[in-house]
C-alpha cells in the first residue's frame, strides 16, 4: 500500500495534537487561578495517591502510568520541559516554551506532569476543604432573618412628614364650587368647599356649601366632622351641622358615610338630629368623564329631605328639593381648573308650596361660570 500521499496529513496531524497537549496546561492554570478568586468555590484538593513510573515510548517522550485509584484519573499530559530549549520535533520554539514556563506557577517541577498535578493548587501547605458554595435559598430562615416590620431597620423616607405609617399628617383645602349663575328668576353666588387635617385613618373634616342672594346669605350651612376609616375606600363621619341664611339658625348632630362607590361614583349620605324632634337626611354622589386628562365633565346630584315641617326656614317635611348640575371644568394644572356648566334646582312637596307663598321660584335652570382649586 502506497502511504505517500497520506503522509503530510499524519503529520499535520500530530504536530496539531502535540500543540493542543503543550497548551493545554496554561489553559487550566488560568481557569484554575480565575475560580480560585470567585467567593463560595474553593475546590477541594485532589487525593494524594502514589506517584506512577513512566512508561517510555518510540519518540523519547515520557508518558505517565495510570495509576489504581477508585477515582476516576484525569487524562495524562505529557509536558517535557527538560531545558531552557525544547527539540524541534515537538513543534515549540524556545520562545513559546519561555513563555510557557513564566505563566506556570513558581515551584512545579519540571518533568512530565499530568493534569491532576496541573490543577493543584498553587499553595500547597493550604489544607484541603470542603466545596464552599455559600447560603443558597431555601430551607428555614433565621429567627432574625427579618424585622417585625419588614423593614430590616431601613427608614421609609429621609423627607419629613412622608414616613409609610400612620403617624404621617396631612392638610388639604379645596373649593369644589366658586361660580356665580345666572338664571331665570334668579341670580347671585354659590360655593361648596372641603378641607381635612389629619392621615388616611382619622381626619377632622370641614365642609360648607350655599348660596348668597342680592346682598345676603340666602341658604347655606358648615358642618365639622370627624372621618373614620373603616373600609377600603370609605369613611364613617360624626360631628356637627350649623345652618345659615333666611330665617333661625339650627343646630345639628351629623353622622353618615363617605366614599367611592363601585364604578368609581363618589357618594355622601349624611343623617341629622336636631332639637324639637328635627331629622333631615342628604344625600350627594357625583362623576367624573374624562374627555382627556385635562378636559373633565362632572355631573352632581343632590337631594335634600326633612322629617317634620319648618316654615320659619321655608322647608317642609318629606323629599324637599333636588338640584342636579353639569360642570365641564379645564384644568390648567391639576390644582385650578376654571369650567362653565348648568344647574337645575327643583324644589318639592311642602317646600314647593312655602316658596310660592314667598313669591320664590319653585324650579329654576341657571347657568354657571367659576373656579375650582385647591391647595
Amino acid at each position: 500500500m502506497n502511504v505517500r500521499p497520506i503522509l503530510p496529513m499524519i503529520r499535520a496531524a500530530g504536530l496539531a495534537a502535540t500543540l493542543a497537549t503543550l497548551a493545554w496546561p496554561v489553559v487550566a492554570q488560568h481557569r484554575h487561578a480565575a475560580m480560585d478568586g470567585m467567593p463560595g468555590m474553593d475546590m477541594p484538593a485532589p487525593a494524594a495517591s502514589t506517584p506512577a513510573p513512566a512508561s517510555s515510548t518510540a519518540d523519547g517522550m515520557a508518558m505517565p502510568v495510570r495509576a489504581a485509584s477508585s477515582a476516576p484519573m484525569p487524562m495524562p499530559m505529557p509536558m517535557p520541559m527538560h531545558g531552557d530549549h525544547a527539540p524541534a520535533a515537538h513543534g515549540m520554539s524556545p520562545d513559546m516554551e519561555h513563555g510557557m514556563r513564566q505563566a506556570m506557577p513558581q515551584g512545579m517541577p519540571p518533568g512530565p506532569m499530568t493534569m491532576t498535578e496541573m490543577s493543584a493548587p498553587q499553595d500547597a501547605a493550604r489544607p484541603a476543604a470542603p466545596m464552599a458554595m455559600g447560603r443558597m435559598q431555601g430551607g428555614a430562615p433565621p429567627a432574625d432573618a427579618r424585622s417585625p416590620d419588614y423593614s430590616d431597620g431601613v427608614a421609609p423616607s429621609h423627607l419629613p412628614g412622608m414616613d409609610m405609617g400612620e403617624g404621617a399628617r396631612f392638610v388639604l383645602l379645596q373649593v369644589d364650587q366658586l361660580e356665580a349663575f345666572a338664571g331665570r328668576d334668579e341670580h347671585g353666588q354659590r360655593w361648596e368647599l372641603h378641607g381635612w387635617v389629619g392621615n388616611d385613618d382619622d381626619k377632622l373634616l370641614l365642609r360648607s356649601e350655599g348660596e348668597r342672594t342680592g346682598s345676603r346669605v340666602s341658604d347655606g350651612d358648615v358642618e365639622a366632622l370627624w372621618s373614620h376609616a373603616v373600609a377600603a375606600y370609605w369613611d364613617s363621619t360624626l360631628g356637627a351641622r350649623h345652618d345659615l341664611g333666611d330665617g333661625p339658625r339650627r343646630d345639628w348632630l351629623a353622622f353618615g358615610v363617605k366614599g367611592l362607590a363601585p364604578y368609581w361614583f363618589d357618594v355622601e349620605a349624611t343623617g341629622y338630629l336636631g332639637r324639637a324632634g328635627r331629622t333631615a337626611v342628604r344625600l350627594r354622589a357625583d362623576y367624573e368623564v374624562l374627555f382627556t386628562q385635562r378636559l373633565i365633565l362632572q355631573p352632581e346630584l343632590e337631594a335634600n329631605l326633612y322629617g317634620r315641617d319648618d316654615p320659619r326656614r321655608g322647608i317642609g317635611r318629606g323629599l324637599s328639593d333636588l338640584q342636579f348640575g353639569l360642570r365641564l371644568r379645564y384644568e390648567i394644572r391639576r390644582e385650578v381648573a376654571p369650567y362653565v356648566g348648568v344647574q337645575y334646582v327643583r324644589r318639592l312637596g311642602r317646600t314647593a308650596d312655602f316658596a310660592r307663598a314667598a313669591g320664590t321660584p319653585v324650579s329654576d335652570r341657571q347657568v354657571v361660570v367659576g373656579l375650582r382649586v385647591w391647595f
